[in-house]
């Protein structure tokens, strides 16, 4: 076997496992009132940085399709359904923008910035399908846009913050864990 294909198989291993650990995270209910945080997201980024963005975007599409294996699916539409489950969490991905800097520099402006991007790209599509799919939930008053931009913002928002406060820390303890050659050295 091929040092590629052990690595194939490696990073194959490795997003099996993020997929699987960002789903567990959705179990530990984080809500403050209406308003989430998603720890999985500190795994898609972490991932992303590691890989870069095909590998992220993969993983998310992962993490996404679990929560229909394990039945924590919000259904209202197969629109809203796909939007919020497979868009979403896929564009969490895209955290790995930022992985080419990251690598060249392991400065924590670009993990703050995967993050941004991260939390950014996922709750830009939870605020879509809140505008289209749950206005009707929206408080007395209030628009579709306000309630949604309220609600995913704001938890878009959090999220960000725990992943950057987490990823920052993990970095400092383990900065190996940052760097995908690892499993590569002998």
């Amino acid at each position: 076997m091929s040092q590629t294909q052990v690595f194939s198989i490696r990073i194959l291993a490795e997003v099996a496992i993020v997929a699987a650990l960002a789903m567990a995270l959705s179990f530990i209910p984080l809500q403050v009132a209406w308003f989430e945080i998603s720890l999985g997201t500190t795994l898609i980024v972490l991932i992303s940085l590691r890989h870069g963005t095909l590998v992220g975007l993969i993983t998310g599409l992962i993490w996404g399709l679990l929560h229909f294996a394990l039945g924590k699916v919000y259904f209202l539409s197969v629109p809203q359904v796909l939007i919020e489950y497979v868009l979403a969490f896929t564009f969490a991905g895209f955290a790995g923008l930022a992985q080419k800097p990251f690598a060249k520099t392991g400065k924590n402006r670009y993990i703050v910035l995967a993050v941004i991007i991260s939390a950014f790209a996922k709750y830009f599509w939870h605020f879509v399908a809140g505008v289209i799919f749950w206005s009707d939930y929206a408080w007395k008053g209030w628009g579709a846009v306000s309630y949604s931009l309220i609600i995913n913002g704001v938890s878009g928002i959090m999220t960000a913050l725990a992943a950057i406060i987490i990823l920052i820390a993990v970095k400092k303890a383990y900065p190996k864990l940052f760097n995908y050659n690892v499993l590569t050295e002998k």
